[in-house]
């Protein structure tokens, strides 16, 4: 008999709702004026995962640019990579959200 090999599971650590609710998505490079291509899944209060199939280290600091669709509340952020999957995307955790930010993404959920 062979012994079995337990898998762990990945377990998710976000921290906040996610909402998938925003369109017109820009990220540049903080320091440079050239857009990145992007498509981005959802995001949170706290920062978002984005499809995009430009590498960037861990701790680059990247300008984040979208406007919610309910509520066309726009939001400029700055966001630092927390991760990066090559060919895949970046997770980017926002720099000094405003209050007023958090509230608008929170309330797109609720409409």
């Amino acid at each position: 008999m062979h012994p079995v090999k337990e898998r762990k599971q990945r377990v998710s650590v976000r921290s906040g709702q996610r909402y998938s609710m925003y369109r017109e998505l820009a990220l540049t490079y903080e320091g440079s004026s050239e857009n990145v291509p992007v498509r981005a899944p959802d995001v949170s209060i706290y920062g978002m995962f984005i499809n995009t199939a430009q590498s960037f280290p861990e701790g680059a600091v990247v300008k984040v640019h979208f406007t919610l669709s309910k509520t066309n509340y726009e939001v400029d952020i700055r966001a630092e990579v927390r991760y990066c999957l090559p060919g895949v995307g970046i997770g980017v955790e926002f720099i000094d959200v405003t209050p007023e930010a958090q509230s608008k993404i929170e309330q797109e959920g609720e409409i």
